[in-house]
């Protein structure tokens, strides 16, 4: 009798001990969590999203980008036209990655770095921020056509601070500030020095699916210049080991300082140019 008495006495410390324990175990894991799957893949579609390579991992990215559906039939809406790009990526950590790239468009060899300074936490900081820079050399550049053309005027580059933020499980944003240089430009009065704020998005459709859009708002273009703001959309799907994105812009260029300066196309008179990025992981 004496043990029961104990025992009730006891009972409601003992529940509330383990209502703590139990609180414990619920919490622990989620404090401090990382928010993953901002984005799927290494490009928005455009830009760069603010995803990495893993550690040891690597990527190869194979990108297409045909001729304007404005010219109807002639081309086959595009498809007789393209300019392709094949890009390496590198994880040397989860944190930093580097890529080599060639692009048919102005015969352009690119090295990048991509490293992430901090990431998104589940009731911790609300954004991830990522770096990229990339050098370039443009190739296409004719010394008979250029009598002074010198090896420095081949040069450009590029510093991006990509800013991330994972809204809920379906909607992703990104802000990218950037600064671009090329040391020759093709229009008069333009700055050598170019800046522009990207902003891009991805909206989950489906376990696999995502519709992606992203834009290029030029701050210093010269007032004679053809170019126009960049602007594209697609969709994502993710297949097992590689995700493919298909995708219409008004910039035939895929590395930065092209379809930021040089981007032709005019969404208004269907001035557009379809294309898909594929990527492997090994």
């Amino acid at each position: 009798m004496r043990h029961i008495i104990y025992f009730f006495l006891c009972f409601p410390f003992i529940i509330s001990s383990q209502n703590d324990l139990l609180s414990e175990i619920d919490t622990e894991p989620t404090k401090n969590k990382k928010v993953i799957a901002t984005f799927k893949g290494l490009k928005i579609v455009n830009f760069e999203s603010t995803k990495l390579v893993s550690k040891q991992e690597l990527t190869f990215i194979v990108s297409h980008r045909f001729g304007s559906l404005k010219n109807g039939i002639d081309t086959f809406f595009g498809l007789d036209e393209a300019v392709t790009r094949l890009n390496f990526v590198y994880g040397i950590s989860d944190r930093i990655n580097i890529g080599l790239s060639r692009s048919s468009f102005l015969k352009i060899y690119e090295l990048s770095g991509k490293y992430k300074l901090i990431e998104q936490v589940e009731n911790g900081f609300p954004f991830t921020l990522v770096g990229y820079n990339s050098f370039l050399i443009n190739t296409a550049l004719d010394k008979k056509n250029l009598p002074l053309l010198e090896f420095k005027h081949r040069l450009g580059y590029t510093a991006q601070i990509l800013i991330s933020k994972k809204i809920n499980s379906n909607l992703s944003l990104e802000i990218a500030p950037t600064f671009f240089h090329d040391n020759y430009v093709l229009v008069n009065n333009q700055d050598n020095s170019q800046f522009a704020i990207g902003f891009g998005g991805r909206y989950k459709l489906g376990k696999r699916w995502s519709l992606n859009t992203d834009y290029g708002l030029h701050l210093n273009r010269a007032n004679n210049s053809p170019f126009r703001n960049p602007l594209s959309i697609g969709i994502d799907l993710e297949t097992g080991g590689h995700v493919f994105q298909m995708h219409f812009s008004n910039s035939l260029a895929m590395n930065t300082n092209g379809f930021l300066g040089q981007g032709s196309g005019d969404w208004s008179n269907g001035d557009i140019f379809f294309g898909f990025n594929l990527s492997r992981r090994f």
